[in-house]
């Protein structure tokens, strides 16, 4: 039994929730967990660049990856959204739940 996971980070609290509650809504995510005060280094046209994030990570199914892909493009507050996924092996009580929680279709 299989599940995707997705990472993805943004500016505030505000964002990651607003992102959460559309990913629930549209059935796209079966469980959106949010870790505050994530420590990004990174560079940025050219700078060096430190920020303090959100960090989301949605479970979901792997046929939704492409959907997933187009509402980041349309909702993510970022010019260029980190976007991280992976296949994981799940027990078959988790998958069940995460499959009967979204739309494949």
């Amino acid at each position: 039994m299989y599940i995707l996971s997705l990472t993805t980070t943004v500016a505030n609290r505000n964002d990651a929730e607003r992102l959460a509650r559309a990913l629930l809504e549209q059935r796209l995510a079966a469980c959106v967990q949010l870790d505050e005060g994530v420590q990004s280094h990174y560079r940025w046209q050219g700078a060096l660049c430190a920020e303090t994030e959100v960090r989301l990570t949605i479970k979901t199914l792997p046929a939704l990856v492409t959907r997933l892909q187009a509402f980041m493009g349309e909702q993510h507050p970022y010019e260029v959204p980190q976007l991280l996924w992976h296949i994981m092996a799940a027990s078959e009580g988790y998958a069940d739940w995460v499959r009967g929680e979204v739309e494949a279709g």
